[in-house]
């Protein structure tokens, strides 16, 4: 153990196989870790999965942590199933990330953001990689939907798409400027209000007949849904990939739902169980979806606080608050109102 870490905090120790035992842990444990200063030691790390340990892009988030708070690190390595991970000072800046594949930049951008949100200069992040993932945010979600709501806690970001990135190509690329968080609000968000609009969106890239399929796609959701806009859109990149997102726009909340193209799959098998997913939502009272919900527990324990409705709450999500308690003073609790509506709350210390 070097000396300069003798004076630390305790390092909080972390089982990675606990709850849902994927990669989110890691990214959260990280995020806190560059907030708090503290240093964590985390096992068993992805012992759930089928291949164990550190893939390539959770050890991007690693290494993209490590240099944003000049951290001490241990077993950093791929496949690895221990990391030390202790943070000096988190330095806010331009930098430039590489997945090197079809890793998923989303999931490196929501490690880096909260901590860079707290410094008090702006920074720039471009992160290079998959973009439209199946297993994590697409970059449309981050954009229309993700970003958007993080304005309403006060949180201002810039977002492009520069290029995107479908496996197993990836090559894809996105930007995003960060403000200081100057204003905390305290977010509440238990009733959607009315509907306003429901638009969908197809885009093919570097496919033939491309047009054909977003089309399609199209079609089948205009069918399945009650739609008042739809639209074809482009994308660049050098991968392949075919994406569909619908927006469902209330007074008070924006929701968007993403489906993605696959090999042995017909453009309206696509779009069909895309417009499921969006009639679960707009039949059910809830503001947000399970995705979301998932990914404002973190900036709600940051900012100050709040509650929500979401439609279901996922072993992902009870993961993550459960990690963000570890670390920070805050209680978080999922109230269930009926089948396909619970309430979340997160209240604490106003001082953190």
């Amino acid at each position: 153990m070097n000396k300069a870490l003798a004076n630390m905090p305790a390092t909080i120790q972390i089982d990675g196989s606990q709850g849902e035992g994927g990669g989110q842990i890691l990214r959260t444990a990280l995020a806190l870790a560059m907030i708090t200063g503290q240093a964590f030691e985390l096992i068993n790390i992805r012992a759930g999965r089928k291949k164990p340990g550190l893939m390539r892009q959770h050890l991007v988030c690693v290494q993209a942590s490590q240099q944003i708070s000049q951290a001490y690190v241990e077993g950093a390595e791929l496949h690895s199933q221990r990391l030390y991970f202790a943070p000096q000072h988190v330095q806010s800046g331009k930098y430039q990330f590489q997945i090197g594949s079809a890793g998923s930049t989303t999931l490196v951008l929501q490690t880096l953001l909260p901590a860079l949100l707290l410094q008090n200069e702006a920074s720039e992040l471009t992160i290079s990689g998959g973009t439209h993932n199946p297993l994590a945010p697409t970059a449309d979600f981050i954009e229309h939907c993700f970003l958007p709501t993080l304005t309403k806690m006060g949180i201002e970001t810039e977002f492009k798409l520069n290029k995107a990135g479908f496996f197993p190509i990836g090559a894809g690329e996105i930007q995003i400027k960060i403000q200081p968080w100057q204003h905390r609000n305290k977010f509440s968000l238990l009733e959607r209000g009315a509907l306003q609009n429901t638009a969908a969106f197809a885009a093919v890239l570097n496919v033939s007949k491309e047009a054909q399929i977003a089309e399609r796609e199209l079609t089948t959701l205009s069918k399945r849904l009650k739609l008042d806009a739809q639209q074809q859109f482009h994308l660049n990149g050098i991968s392949q990939g075919n994406t569909a997102y619908v927006r469902v726009e209330h007074q008070h909340h924006t929701q968007l739902f993403t489906a993605l193209g696959e090999m042995r799959k017909s453009a309206e098998q696509i779009a069909n169980h895309l417009a499921e997913q969006v009639k679960h939502y707009i039949a059910s009272q809830a503001a947000v979806d399970e995705y979301l919900a998932d990914q404002l527990l973190l900036p709600m324990a940051l900012g100050h606080g709040g509650e929500f409705t979401a439609q279901c709450i996922s072993e992902h999500t009870r993961t993550q608050a459960t990690m963000i308690e570890k670390f920070i003073d805050c209680e978080i609790e999922f109230i269930e109102l009926d089948k396909t509506l619970f309430q979340v709350n997160v209240n604490h210390d106003s001082k953190t």
